[in-house]
């Protein structure tokens, strides 16, 4: 791996990254499921948690550390560039800085919460799959898939929705986003199960790996591990 270029690896940690990207984007929209009101970043989202198992399940944990530490860099490019975007005067004929700024300023409360979440929720995930993936010597796809998103899912859900809202809305309301964006992104995940489980075994096959972290550092800082 450190001396050839792994194309599967490559697409799979670029597709996460535009996962996460759009999903940071699309989040001011607010949607109504039921009588649930949820951002629209619900569609996509769960998809970096699936991406997240593969490359733990096929590449093991080191890679998916360096893909999740990606993955921030870019949104934090990405959050930058918006700002500045939104710093320089339009042009006079231009009408539509306002929406242009509501769009794509994030409040630097709602940056820190979707960093805080998303790192703690990414690492928690891989990890659980990593630990399971060495436990079950390799079996069971299907039940650490699911478990490890619930995992991430929990912790992502529970950090973003306090530090995001926590003196906004009601403790009943906050724990009722928090339970919905845990179930609804979990069931994403069953669904996508049959489909996740064949390109696992697919990668597997190409790649001629299935990575065992039996003597791994689990430190998420640990970024040269490689």
């Amino acid at each position: 791996m450190k001396n050839q270029l792994s194309v599967p690896f490559m697409l799979t940690g670029i597709l996460f990254t535009a996962c996460l990207i759009i999903a940071n984007i699309i989040a001011v929209k607010i949607v109504e499921v039921g009588t649930l009101a949820l951002p629209a970043s619900i569609l996509i989202f769960p998809i970096t948690y699936i991406l997240n198992d593969v490359i733990a399940e096929v590449w093991g944990f080191r890679k998916a550390r360096l893909i999740i530490w990606s993955g921030l860099a870019m949104n934090a490019v990405m959050a930058l560039f918006f700002w500045l975007s939104i710093l320089i005067p339009p042009a006079s004929f231009w009408t539509d800085q306002e929406s242009y700024a509501l769009i794509l300023g994030a409040t630097p409360r709602l940056v820190l919460a979707s960093f805080a979440s998303y790192l703690t929720g990414s690492f928690l995930n891989a990890f659980v799959m990593s630990r399971m993936k060495v436990y079950h010597k390799g079996k069971y796809f299907g039940v650490r898939a699911v478990l490890s998103t619930i995992a991430g899912e929990t912790a992502d859900s529970f950090i973003f929705i306090t530090v995001a809202f926590a003196g906004i809305y009601s403790i009943d309301s906050l724990l009722l986003m928090i339970g919905t964006q845990i179930l609804l992104k979990t069931l994403y995940e069953v669904l996508a199960l049959p489909l996740t489980s064949r390109v696992v075994k697919w990668f597997k096959s190409i790649e001629g790996v299935d990575v065992f972290d039996t003597s791994v550092s689990y430190n998420p800082f640990k970024v040269k591990d490689v």
